[in-house]
């Protein structure tokens, strides 16, 4: 395995010089996606000082349902983050499942995902968020296919701390600085937080609130990152705002 390790991190640091970092991520929820015979892969941002939503993902239907863990308060995903372990669930459809995530389990489930394997983006005191293994099968890891996925979890934190220290931020806090990830994957956290949101308020699909949200915006004439941070602070509700 140690073998194995070292190829995927050269697989990454070669194929990913020049990358913006959402680019980055993009690019290693699809080699994780292959390597791990997994019908997709997600990534999210999470920090402590609440900034969470979707940063990359292999497809858009692991987007979506990695989406859904935001706009529901409930999965994997955050029980992940939120004990700092891995949370494993190799069958999405079984009834300790639906009652442990009761609206994410059914809609994942609808969508045609089975099993969800979720790895905390993190090391000693930084939390940058988690890495999400989506199958459409039931079905744990094979003894292969866990210590690989915790592999694309530690280089994927590796590359995100590079790229931090790159932009002149610290990390030891366990913070995220602005510059660097932030700057390239908070605003995009935030847009995707936003949507979920207004599709909430507004009980439509989230393309729908995405599209709401950017005819706001032009008609208000602001950018799309100012409009997602007020919906996310709670100054603009669609329901009640906007029709």
């Amino acid at each position: 395995m140690d073998d194995q390790a070292q190829i995927i991190r050269r697989l990454v640091a070669d194929s990913t010089r020049g990358m913006s970092t959402a680019v980055f991520l993009h690019y290693v929820c699809q080699t994780a996606a292959r390597a791990l015979s997994a019908s997709g892969v997600g990534i999210s941002v999470m920090t402590d000082d609440g900034t969470r939503g979707v940063c990359a993902a292999s497809d858009p239907l692991s987007e979506r349902v990695e989406e859904l863990q935001f706009v529901m308060g409930e999965g994997p995903c955050i029980d992940a983050f939120a004990t700092r372990r891995p949370v494993l669930v190799a069958d999405l459809g079984g009834s300790a499942t639906h009652r442990r995530w009761p609206g994410y389990a059914a809609a994942a489930v609808q969508d045609g995902v089975r099993a969800v394997f979720a790895f905390p983006l993190q090391v000693g005191a930084v939390r940058l968020g988690i890495l999400d293994v989506f199958r459409q099968r039931a079905g744990p890891l094979a003894d292969t296919e866990l210590p690989l996925a915790l592999t694309f979890a530690d280089v994927t934190v590796e590359a995100l701390l590079d790229r931090q220290r790159d932009a002149g931020g610290g990390a030891e806090d366990g913070t995220v600085p602005p510059g660097g990830v932030a700057a390239d994957v908070g605003h995009r956290a935030e847009l995707f937080q936003a949507q979920g949101m207004v599709m909430v308020q507004l009980g439509v699909s989230i393309g729908e609130a995405l599209a709401r949200i950017r005819a706001y915006a032009y008609a208000q004439d602001r950018r799309l990152d100012d409009v997602a941070r007020d919906i996310v602070a709670r100054r603009l509700r669609f329901d009640q705002d906007h029709q």
